[in-house]
């Protein structure tokens, strides 16, 4: 998860999420936890577009954690580093959110519908997951509990092509989600409390 006082916004990778839905996402991203030292990144270097492996941060002991003909990527790790949320085609159809141990273990889906739901980012207490999806027609941040109940519209702006919100935040404290929309004709930094309330133009 990114800091809310240094967001970082590549206009490039909003233009791909809006024409190819994560399909074209490059397979190379990774994310240290900052509490067990480790980074998980997302890979093709076994045939499939994209698997989830960790390694140490030196770069040793790379271990792949998933291993299916769908594609897993976007890994989010845990506040406490124990578990790893991510997306996957896996099912069919739909990108999805899942979540699994931080070994590997106990791979669950999180979120079930026919849009893609992405992007997942975790509360700084690990109690919930905001996430973007594009289920009411827009892309739009939803949060949901840490075990996928309680799935809920948060931004709740949906207005056609201008009214689309990217790449959820936390802020430190937990108090307030940073996003992207372009609901004023340009990309733009917003920010809202947690509960989507009092959404305000930062940029």
């Amino acid at each position: 998860m990114r800091p809310l006082t240094a967001i970082s916004i590549t206009l490039s990778a909003i233009v791909l999420v809006i024409v190819s839905a994560v399909m074209m996402e490059p397979v190379s991203s990774g994310t240290f936890p900052g509490t067990n030292g480790k980074i998980a990144f997302e890979s093709n270097r076994d045939g499939n577009y994209s698997e989830i492996y960790v390694m140490d941060a030196d770069g040793s002991n790379q271990t792949r954690l998933t291993n299916n003909s769908g594609w897993d990527f976007e890994p989010s790790w845990s506040p406490d580093a124990t578990k790893i949320a991510f997306v996957s085609s896996r099912d069919g159809g739909a990108i999805e959110t899942y979540v699994m141990d931080a070994d590997g273990s106990n791979q669950t889906r999180l979120t079930s519908n026919s849009a893609n739901d992405q992007h997942p980012s975790w509360s700084p207490d690990g109690s919930k997951i905001a996430f973007e999806s594009l289920r009411g027609g827009n892309w739009e941040i939803y949060v949901m509990d840490a075990d996928g109940s309680n799935q809920t519209n948060i931004s709740n702006y949906g207005q056609g092509y201008l009214g689309n919100e990217f790449d959820p935040s936390w802020s430190p404290d937990g108090s307030k989600i940073a996003f992207e929309s372009n609901r004023d004709g340009n990309w733009e930094i917003y920010v809202m409390d947690a509960d989507g309330s009092n959404q305000t133009n930062i940029s």
